[in-house]
């Protein structure tokens, strides 16, 4: 008994001690005029889209929700912003060159049609990020009509 005390003791040290270590929520500067949006100037319903299912974690536009901030919930999400922005970060859309935004385009149809993006991981906390099939077949067709340049 005194052992599982002990071991309850421990973890809830533990616990509280990893809530001091904060998840960097820096957002370097950059210019917002060689953002994904101002450079491509979608319609209002497509960059609504964006914001609500995609700029979370592919942007400099993060909204923490309150569950950001205890740990270690607040790791795993910031792990997950930092893997979606090195991935794809429509805040740093200027500095791709040709290629690397076409490659970028690509693979966020390609992500989206699949439905592997948004993840569920994110639609299950943010419903509303949750993409009908209109709204993905919507943006897809605006995404492949950029790599065509139309």
């Amino acid at each position: 008994m005194k052992k599982k005390k002990f071991i309850f003791w421990v973890i809830l040290l533990v616990i509280v001690i990893i809530q001091f270590v904060p998840l960097d929520r820096t957002v370097p500067e950059y210019d917002k005029s060689g953002d994904f949006i101002a450079i491509t100037a979608p319609s209002m319903e497509i960059q609504q889209t964006l914001k609500r299912a995609c700029y979370d974690c592919h942007s400099f536009e993060t909204k923490y929700p309150w569950y950001a901030y205890v740990a270690p919930v607040s790791f795993w999400v910031g792990h997950h912003i930092d893997e979606g922005r090195e991935h794809l970060n429509f805040s740093v859309w200027s500095s791709y060159d040709a290629k690397k935004s076409d490659h970028k385009l690509e693979e966020l149809a390609e992500e989206v049609e699949e439905r592997k993006m948004p993840m569920t991981s994110y639609v299950i906390a943010h419903s509303e990020a949750k993409l009908s099939a209109e709204e993905t077949e919507r943006l897809v067709r605006w995404v492949e009509g950029l790599r065509k340049g139309d």
